[in-house]
């Protein structure tokens, strides 16, 4: 009994270090990739718009971007919807604007700001977290020369943004595709401005703000939950492995002492 459960600890063990050793961005395979702190499954082609040909260049207004993502079926997968995020303090979004216009706070604690970690911003942590991008400031406000999708301060990877934004640039990172250096939209709008005001992110430079719903940007589509999780994990096939080969070894020990 007592090597019964000894045997019975190793294999709980082994399914919680399984579970536990996961990376929080995991590639499942056929473009999709699960964020396992968000609780998020994202198109792992951060252009998906274009590349299906729904759009020609993948940049559309907010209401537009909203419609795509809602009526997204992507390989049977419906349920879509874009990459939002909620105040950061859960209570209400908390602006952090100085009177001149420019950001007086960048450790992430603003929701218009730099360097957002939380997972209320859900465009920012796979940006800052997932990604492990820089933006144009540090957490003091110092200047940082490596940011960027390209990771060396250029908006395409060979110069400085001269502001030329309508010529598309993209860059593979880790496993996404296709992310684009420019803005990306989020499906919360805000309200306090104008209604017609909603959220972005600038995966050039690492910044969230909002903007007049009728710009054209980039949109992400995610899906809540894991879909192409398989019906038996791998860590619970090996939790009924170790069971079976507990009760085979248990049949044995028994027939030797017959």
């Amino acid at each position: 009994m007592i090597g019964f459960k000894r045997t019975a600890i190793i294999a709980l063990l082994a399914v919680w270090f399984t579970g536990n050793s996961q990376a929080s961005l995991v590639d499942r395979g056929n473009g999709l990739m699960y964020d396992d702190v968000l609780n998020l499954t994202w198109l792992q082609d951060a252009n998906y718009a274009k590349t299906s040909g729904y759009s020609s260049t993948g940049k559309m207004d907010w209401v537009s971007a909203n419609t795509w993502a809602t009526n997204l079926n992507y390989q049977g997968i419906t349920g879509w919807r874009l990459a939002s995020n909620t105040p950061i303090n859960g209570i209400g979004f908390n602006m952090m604007l100085s009177v001149d216009g420019s950001h007086n706070l960048y450790n992430g604690v603003a929701d218009d700001s730099y360097n957002i970690t939380s997972p209320h911003s859900e465009l920012a942590y796979m940006y800052y977290i997932n990604l492990g991008l820089k933006g144009y400031y540090d957490t003091v406000g110092n200047y940082q020369s490596n940011f960027g999708i390209y990771g060396n301060g250029t908006y395409d990877g060979v110069k400085k943004a001269t502001g030329t934004w309508d010529i598309p640039y993209q860059n593979n990172v880790g496993p996404v595709i296709n992310l684009q250096s420019y803005a990306y939209w989020s499906g919360s709008g805000y309200g306090p401005i104008d209604p017609l005001y909603a959220w972005y992110f600038y995966t050039y430079d690492g910044l969230q703000i909002y903007r007049n719903a009728y710009n054209s940007f980039y949109a992400w589509a995610v899906h809540p939950g894991d879909v192409a999780a398989v019906p038996v994990p791998g860590a619970i096939w090996l939790f009924a492995s170790g069971l079976g080969l507990l009760s085979f070894t248990r049949r044995k020990n028994k027939n030797i002492q017959l």
